[in-house]
C-alpha cells in the first residue's frame, strides 16, 4: 500500500494561497477579484532591473558558486555598509532562493528534531511550514489585536526558554501585523539571548518600509551578537522582485556560515539571472525606496481610515511593512473569505482575504482575523473597503 509521510500530513496549507481555487472560479464566472490576500507589490521593479533582464546576453545560463556570485554578495555588503552596519564582507552572506530558503537552512542548521524556536505571534504564516519541514517546534508568544499587537514583556519570553530552546525568531517590521520593534525592545531580546546563549534570528525583509520617525534597527548593529545574530533578507518586497526568488542569510558566526555552506552546496546554486538583476537593483537604488515608502504610506492611510469607518471592524495602525491584521465581526473569518469568493459580488466585484488563523501556531486563534496587504493602487483600496462594508452587511454570519 502506498503511504505518505507523517510530515506530509502535518504540513499546513498557506492561508495566503489556499483559497486561490475559489478565486479562480470567481474569475471564471466573470467576477473581478481585488487581491488583498498576498503581498505582491504592483509597483514596478527598478528600471535598471528590467533593462538588465532585457540585456542579459549570456549564451549559457550557468551554475554560480553555491554561496552566490561575488558581485551579488559585494552589493549586499555595500547595502548594509550604507545603512551604517559595519564589519560585513561578502563572506558574511550566503545567497538563497528568497528569504524562504534562508529560513529552511537556518532551522536545519541550528535545531535538531524536537528542538524549539520561540516566535511572537501572529507571525508570517510560512514559519509554520518551515518548522514542520525540519521537525522543529514553535513556542509562541501571543500578542493581541486589542493592544495593537504590542510585543509581550521580556519576562514572557524568559518563561518560555527551556533546554530545548535554540532561538528566538522575530519579523521586523512584522508580517502580518506591521509591528516595528523599538531599539529598546531589541536590546532586551539581545540581553536575553546572550544570557541563555541562544540565537536571535531576525527576518528583516521589510526594513525599508517604516512609517514612524524612528530609524530601523537591525540586530546586526549590536556587536555583542557577533555569534548569536542571524538575519534573513530578500529583494522580493524591497524591489518588487517576488518572482526572482533572490535572498540571503547573513551572520558573523563562522561556524554557522560553514554549516550553511554545506546546505547551499547540497542545493547546488542560487539562480544566476536573479542574482544579476538583484545586484543591479542594489547598484541603482536612487530614490526608489523613498518613492515606494511614500506610496505605501498613502495606501496604508487610505485602507486604515476606511476600515475604521466599518462597524465592528478592529484595525490597528501598522507602523511598517505593507500589511494590516484586522478583526472582523463575523462568526469565522475563513468561512467569510470563502463566502466572498463563492457567493458574494457587488457590480461583479469581490475581494480576497487571507484568513488569520494560519498566522498562528494554534489555529484556534485568529478565527475572526484576516490579513490585508495594501499593495494595490489607491482607488482599488477604496473600492475594496466599500466591498468589505457591503459584504459584512449581507453575510449571514455577521455579528451585529
Amino acid at each position: 500500500m502506498l503511504i505518505l509521510s507523517e510530515k506530509s500530513k502535518s504540513m499546513p496549507a498557506s492561508p495566503i494561497r489556499k483559497l486561490v481555487p475559489y478565486a479562480d472560479k470567481a474569475k471564471e464566472r466573470g467576477t473581478k477579484v481585488y487581491h488583498l490576500n498576498i503581498g505582491q507589490p504592483d509597483i514596478e521593479s527598478p528600471k535598471a532591473v528590467l533593462d538588465g533582464l532585457k540585456n542579459f546576453n549570456s549564451t549559457i545560463i550557468s551554475y554560480t558558486h553555491s554561496e552566490g556570485t561575488l558581485e551579488y554578495r559585494k552589493a549586499l555588503a555595500n547595502y548594509y555598509t550604507n545603512r551604517g552596519i559595519e564589519n560585513l564582507t561578502p563572506e558574511n552572506f550566503i545567497a538563497t532562493l528568497g528569504g524562504s530558503e534562508a529560513l529552511l537552512f537556518i532551522f536545519g542548521i541550528i535545531a535538531n528534531p524536537g528542538d524549539e524556536i520561540i516566535i511572537p505571534e501572529p507571525f508570517y504564516a510560512n514559519y509554520n511550514g518551515f518548522t514542520c519541514e525540519n521537525d522543529v517546534n514553535i513556542v509562541p508568544i501571543s500578542s493581541a489585536i486589542e493592544n495593537n499587537f504590542a510585543l509581550p514583556s521580556i519576562e514572557e519570553f524568559a518563561k518560555k526558554i527551556t533546554d530545548k530552546t535554540r532561538a528566538i525568531l522575530i519579523c521586523n517590521p512584522g508580517n502580518p501585523t506591521g509591528y516595528v520593534y523599538s531599539k529598546e525592545e531589541l536590546i532586551q531580546l539581545k540581553d536575553l539571548v546572550l544570557k541563555h546563549d541562544i540565537y536571535l534570528i531576525a527576518d528583516e525583509v521589510y526594513a525599508e518600509y517604516l512609517y514612524t520617525e524612528e530609524e530601523f534597527t537591525s540586530i546586526l548593529s549590536f556587536p555583542e551578537l557577533e555569534n548569536n545574530a542571524i538575519v534573513i533578507d530578500s529583494e522580493s518586497k524591497r524591489f518588487s522582485l517576488c518572482g526572482a526568488r533572490s535572498g540571503s542569510l547573513i551572520s558573523r558566526n563562522k561556524q554557522f556560515l560553514n554549516a550553511a555552506m554545506l546546505f547551499a552546496q547540497a542545493r547546488l546554486s542560487p539562480v544566476e539571472i536573479s542574482q544579476h538583476i538583484a545586484t543591479l537593483a542594489h547598484q541603482n537604488v536612487g530614490t526608489y525606496f523613498e518613492d515606494c515608502r511614500a506610496e505605501y504610506l498613502k495606501r496604508r492611510n487610505i485602507l486604515v481610515e476606511g476600515l475604521k469607518t466599518i462597524p465592528g471592524v478592529i484595525c490597528p495602525n501598522p507602523k511598517g511593512a505593507f500589511y494590516c491584521m484586522i478583526k472582523l465581526p463575523v462568526d469565522n473569518a475563513e468561512k467569510f473569505a470563502v463566502w466572498l469568493l463563492e457567493s458574494f459580488s457587488d457590480n461583479n466585484e469581490t475581494i480576497m482575504l487571507a484568513p488569520g488563523e494560519g498566522f498562528y501556531s494554534n489555529h484556534e486563534l485568529g478565527k475572526q482575523e484576516v490579513r490585508l496587504a495594501y499593495v494595490i493602487k489607491e482607488e482599488d483600496l477604496v473600492r475594496s473597503v466599500e466591498l468589505l462594508r457591503i459584504a459584512l452587511e449581507q453575510y449571514p454570519g455577521t455579528i451585529k
